[in-house]
């Protein structure tokens, strides 16, 4: 199973690095909360299946939730000229440093 796992990834690597994809620097902002919010959700099921607490349904609705409140709150932030997205960028970061101490904890006593 987690030889799998890992060649679906590297196999996933290699065709991201091989081709060329470029975001508008318009676009620039909504990307980084969305790469945010997955890996918040990433990081969040982990720690939720560590913890034995993990249900697909909360993993995929908390990443949908996260990804439009956060996008709304750029949109806006874009419509009032106020650079609203760095407060997801700040909690979506904290959360991702929280849940990998976690995981690190975790990990730690159990090896």
């Amino acid at each position: 199973m987690w030889l799998l796992v890992c060649f679906c990834l590297l196999v996933g690597l290699l065709i991201g690095f091989q081709m060329p994809f470029l975001i508008p620097m318009v676009y620039a902002k909504y990307m980084s909360i969305a790469v945010l919010a997955a890996l918040d959700s990433v990081f969040g099921g982990i720690r939720g299946y560590m913890e034995d607490g993990f249900d697909n349904v909360i993993f995929i609705s908390g990443f949908v939730v996260n990804t439009l409140l956060a996008a709304g709150l750029a949109y806006l932030g874009d419509r009032l000229g106020v650079e609203l997205y760095l407060a997801a960028v700040v909690v979506f970061g904290v959360r991702i440093f929280q849940n990998l101490g976690i995981i690190r904890r975790y990990l730690l006593k159990k090896y």
